[in-house]
């Protein structure tokens, strides 16, 4: 069985919406980032970048265990695996891995770091949180250009929203106002339908931190001494 090692988080997320939507079967193994599950040795095998999610899939192609981490390289993987969610044409492939790599190098490190010097930041910068709150609204704008006229990010529903998605549907923490962005917020209505995304955001759902406050040794682990230190 597939082992998925998740926090629900975006990043999360996107794995067992994508799980859900192949109807795969997984075990989930948390990997409390708050605790510092995340630096782990064996958790460090499979993820040397210390984060989640990743996967071990039993089933490699040459018959052996294949770990995989990174959140884009896993839902590539299973896309093209499984033959879904992703086109087999060379112009729909291309559309979805433009839509895919824009979420990867754009909407997770600008939205994250929006997250965090607006909600985590010890100290309020004014110019940090102007800085990143403005990008996010210029991805917010990029994304709901994109789909004045579609449905879906990339054609047909792919790995392209199952990336962006779990981002966007927390636009309050990144100071937005949905109703700027309309052809955006009917096609997060439109994915969030899907009962795989519904049964994907579940996961763990009742572990998820809501609050912004932390404790100093949370705080160590996910911005702090412990985040830096050398392994």
């Amino acid at each position: 069985m597939i082992e998925l090692y998740y926090w629900p988080t975006p990043n999360g997320w996107k794995i067992s919406i994508l799980f859900e939507e192949l109807g795969l079967e997984y075990r989930v193994v948390p990997i409390n980032i708050l605790k510092g599950d995340q630096f782990e040795p064996d958790f460090l095998k499979i993820a040397p970048n210390n984060r989640m999610p990743a996967v071990v899939d039993p089933d490699g192609a040459d018959g052996k265990p294949l770990s995989i981490f990174e959140s884009g390289a896993i839902l590539l993987y299973y896309a093209e695996k499984h033959g879904k969610f992703i086109p087999a044409d060379e112009r729909g492939r291309v559309e979805v891995l433009q839509w895919l790599f824009f979420q990867m190098g754009n909407v997770g490190p600008m939205l994250g770091q929006t997250h965090h010097f607006r909600n985590y930041a010890p100290e309020k910068l004014p110019y940090a949180i102007e800085r990143y709150t403005n990008e996010a609204s210029r991805l917010y704008r990029v994304v709901d250009q994109r789909l004045a006229d579609r449905e879906f990010v990339a054609g047909e529903y792919s790995i392209a929203d199952m990336a962006i998605f779990p981002w966007m549907r927390i636009w309050k923490n990144q100071g937005q106002d949905i109703a700027d962005y309309p052809n955006l917020g009917a096609w997060l209505e439109r994915v969030k339908a899907r009962p795989a995304v519904q049964r994907g955001l579940d996961v763990l759902k009742d572990d998820r931190r809501t609050k912004t406050e932390f404790t100093e040794e949370e705080r160590s682990v996910m911005f702090g001494e412990k985040q830096f230190a050398r392994r």
